[in-house]
């Protein structure tokens, strides 16, 4: 079942990078009394993620953050190591967590889980943007095409707060 607006999220286990090292984070570390801008990305480095999802998050950062929202989050089912470079690569003003679901535990807790095996890429996320308030979700916007990022970038997630 694809978790809906007024949900809370399952508890479950997602790893950052740190200075020491891979560390875990539960659900509750990352939401719990927390206003949360969680953005779901098919794929670290893929074109549509990279060249269009992120641009749109950084571009509003400064914004969503002035609109009340604590944490800007990245997700996507790729390992912690994939996810640290990437956040070096892209997010050059350390506005963002990146989070690391590598087995897609949280993923296909939440229903999101996407079947990108006939192009060679396994398991991964759908595409969505979600508002979370200590742990609920408040907003959701679901891509309709994992190609495309038409309802879930940055600029639809300010427009809502």
């Amino acid at each position: 079942m694809t978790i809906q607006v007024g949900d809370k999220l399952p508890a479950s286990k997602l790893r950052v990078m740190t200075s020491e090292g891979p560390a875990v984070k539960t659900t509750d570390d990352i939401f719990k009394g927390k206003k949360v801008a969680l953005f779901a990305v098919p794929g670290a480095y893929t074109g549509t993620c990279h060249k269009m999802h992120l641009p749109s998050i950084f571009l509003n950062a400064y914004a969503i953050k002035d609109k009340g929202v604590d944490t800007i989050a990245i997700i996507s089912v790729n390992d912690v190591f994939v996810m640290n470079a990437w956040k070096k690569d892209t997010d050059l003003r350390d506005e963002a967590v990146f989070l690391a679901d590598g087995n897609a535990d949280f993923t296909k807790a939440i229903g999101m889980e996407l079947d990108a095996s006939g192009n060679g890429l396994g398991i991964r996320s759908h595409r969505y943007s979600m508002l979370v308030e200590d742990g609920k979700v408040t907003k959701l916007n679901l891509e309709p095409a994992p190609g495309k990022v038409e309802v879930s970038g940055g600029d639809t997630l300010l427009g809502q707060l």
